[in-house]
C-alpha cells in the first residue's frame, strides 16, 4: 500500500527502544511494537522510532513519537515516550493492514498513573490522526489560539483543523482543550458524512496558479473591481467566489477579545499554499466581514499577478 511519508519530524530518537521488545511473558499477548518489529524484521523494514514533540506540565506531559516502516509512517501520542511509540505502531500496522487481534493494549499502567490515550473509537485524536493517515489528507493541526487566567486557574483555547474544516474549543490545559476541539472535529466529520461512519471527502485543494490563470465571471470581477465599496457584502461574495472556484470556506471564531473589545475571527481558504485572513469588528458578524474582506484582498493580489 502506498503512503506518504511524515517528513516534518525532529531528528532525535529515543535510543533505548528496543528494550520496549522485551515480552512481559511467555504466553503473554504481542505489544504493537512487537508486533511491528517482526513485521519489518520479515520484510527487511526495521521500524525507527522518532521523538516529534515533548510538551505539557510536568505532572501531565505529553510525547509524540512517529514511526516509520519503509514507506509507511504512524504517529502517535501518549503519557509517556512508551505509550506514544506503542500507539504511533498500531497506527503503523493498521495502515499497513497486519492483523492486530491479538495485540494486547499498549501499557496498561503507567508509572505516572495517567491512562495513555489510545486510538481507538472514545480518543478522536486518535481517530482523526489514523482517519488522515489512512485516506492520506494532511496530518490534523492543533493551534493554541489563546491562553487566559491566573496561573492556577489558567484555561486554552485550541483550533483543530483537517483539511478544510476547523473546529475550536477551550480548556483546562491545552491537551484537555486539544481533546474537546477533536471531539467536535469528529462530530462535523459524522454530521456532513450523515451517519458515525465518516465517509466525508474535501475538496481537492486549489492552487493560486488556477486562480491566476482562470478567466471565470466572478474572479475577473475580482480583478477588475476596487473592495472599498460601501456596504458590500463580502463574506457573500467569497462565498460566490469559493463556489466558482471550487475552494473550501472554514470560519473559526477566537473567543478572546481584543485589547479595545472587539471581536475576533479567522477564515481559512482550501487553497495551496492554505490562506488564512484575520478579521476584527465590533460583533461576531463583523468580524466574519473582515476576515472575508482580507482574505479578498489576498486572493486578488494572487489571482492579479
Amino acid at each position: 500500500m502506498s503512503q506518504e511519508m511524515y517528513q516534518n519530524v525532529i531528528t532525535s530518537s529515543d535510543s533505548s527502544q528496543n528494550k520496549d521488545l522485551v515480552p512481559s511473558g511467555n504466553a503473554a499477548p504481542k505489544t504493537p511494537i512487537q508486533i511491528l518489529h517482526e513485521y519489518g524484521v520479515k520484510h527487511g523494514k526495521i521500524p525507527t522510532y522518532v521523538l516529534v514533540k515533548s510538551e505539557g506540565e510536568v505532572h501531565q506531559p505529553s510525547f509524540v513519537f512517529s514511526v516509520t516502516v519503509g514507506e509507511v509512517c504512524g504517529k502517535g501520542e501518549g503519557s509517556s515516550k512508551k505509550a506514544a511509540k506503542h500507539l504511533a505502531a498500531e497506527v503503523a500496522l493498521r495502515i499497513l493492514q497486519v492483523d492486530i487481534t491479538t495485540m494486547s493494549s499498549p501499557i496498561k499502567s503507567e508509572s505516572n498513573g495517567v491512562v495513555p490515550e489510545s486510538n481507538g473509537a472514545s480518543n478522536s485524536v486518535g481517530t482523526l490522526q489514523e482517519l488522515s493517515l489512512q485516506r492520506g489528507w494532511r496530518l490534523p493541526d492543533y493551534t493554541v489560539l489563546t491562553e487566559t487566567g491566573p496561573p492556577h486557574r489558567r484555561e486554552f483555547t485550541v483550533t483543530c483543523t483537517v483539511e478544510s474544516l476547523s473546529e475550536t474549543a477551550s480548556g483546562i490545559s491545552k491537551k484537555s482543550a486539544k481533546k474537546a476541539a477533536a471531539d467536535k472535529m469528529v462530530a462535523k466529520l459524522q454530521s456532513l458524512s450523515g451517519s458515525t461512519e465518516i465517509t466525508w471527502t474535501p475538496k481537492p485543494w486549489v492552487r493560486f496558479e488556477n486562480l491566476k490563470n482562470s478567466s471565470a465571471e466572478k474572479i475577473s470581477l475580482l480583478r477588475r473591481n476596487p473592495l472599498s465599496i460601501p456596504n458590500m457584502d463580502y463574506i457573500q461574495m467569497l462565498a460566490e467566489l469559493s463556489a466558482e472556484q471550487k475552494f473550501d470556506i472554514a470560519y473559526s471564531d477566537i473567543d478572546e477579545l481584543t485589547a479595545n473589545g472587539q471581536y475576533q475571527c479567522l477564515v481559512e481558504l482550501s487553497t495551496y499554499p492554505v490562506t488564512v485572513c484575520h478579521g476584527t469588528g465590533i460583533s461576531p458578524t463583523n468580524a466574519h466581514h473582515a476576515a472575508a474582506h482580507s482574505a479578498l484582498q489576498y486572493v486578488k493580489i494572487v489571482a492579479s499577478k
